[in-house]
């Protein structure tokens, strides 16, 4: 299977790296990037050089293209390309599905799939083991260092100065569907859970800013007629502190169970 990156962040470069290394019934198609240059330069590293293509083309010559971009490029872009084209699509910038049953009928249409990694947290498996019955509630806290949280929209349009915070500081509390909107690059997590869960609507997000916190952190706790289901991780960030390392590992697993002959979870 020939797989195309969107993307060559701190997540598409670890993707390229993992397929360079080796995954089993994959290879890496190509990538595309905002900086030609630096992309060029990253490509041309790996063991085995993969090309620089134009997103059109990375359609084209993928089975699967993952997006490590942006919900803009996503909207724009990478989902209506790859979708029409009958390709598989895997989304990080999964706050981007909410409200897109469009897209979920185009590639129902097309004979293809939608992907949506964990990413940065856990649980999802048991969030959608519970759904089966019924939910009754779903939440979710985030704590960050105010630089992770820097240049979101909510940041801007409330004219937050995260630099003055000097200690816990609640700064969003909402929706999933609200949280995506005002948060876009760093709540994506809230978005695959309320995918896995009772929806956007109904999944609840309190967003803290923590000074001199070293870990992204996120706690998740479901009800429902299972029981009871609580969820605490703490991330190391990447070399952007938006993104979790686990995101990018997340994905590598992801694209190893595609060829797997045993999968684990659901």
């Amino acid at each position: 299977m020939e797989v195309g990156i969107v993307g060559l962040g701190a997540i598409g470069r670890q993707l390229c790296l993992a397929l360079d290394e080796g995954i089993p019934g994959l290879q890496l198609a190509g990538a595309t990037a905002r900086d030609r240059e630096k992309a060029e330069r990253f490509l041309s590293s790996l063991r085995a050089p993969a090309p620089f293509l134009s997103l059109d083309d990375l359609v084209q010559a993928s089975d699967l293209v993952v997006e490590a971009s942006t919900q803009a490029h996503l909207r724009e872009a990478i989902a209506p390309r790859t979708l029409g084209a009958g390709k598989d699509l895997v989304v990080l910038s999964c706050g981007g599905l909410l409200g897109r049953q469009d897209w979920v009928d185009l590639a129902a249409a097309k004979g293809c799939r939608i992907l949506v990694p964990s990413a940065a947290i856990a649980g999802l498996d048991g969030v959608k083991g519970a759904r089966v019955g019924t939910i009754s509630s779903v939440t979710m806290e985030t704590r960050k260092p105010p630089r992770g949280l820097a240049g979101a929209p909510w940041i801007e349009q409330q004219k937050i100065d995260l630099d003055a915070i000097s200690r816990e500081t609640l700064i969003f509390e909402g929706t999933a569907t609200e949280a995506c909107r005002a948060f876009p690059a760093n709540v994506n997590v809230v978005a695959a859970l309320s995918l896995a869960g009772i929806g956007p609507e109904r999944t609840r997000i309190r967003i803290f800013a923590v000074p001199e916190l070293a870990t992204n952190q996120h706690r998740i706790t479901v009800q429902g007629e299972f029981g009871r289901l609580s969820v605490e991780i703490e991330n190391v960030p990447s070399e952007n502190p938006r993104t979790g390392r686990l995101s990018y590992l997340s994905t590598i697993a992801l694209l190893r169970d595609l060829s797997a002959t045993l999968r684990v979870g659901t």
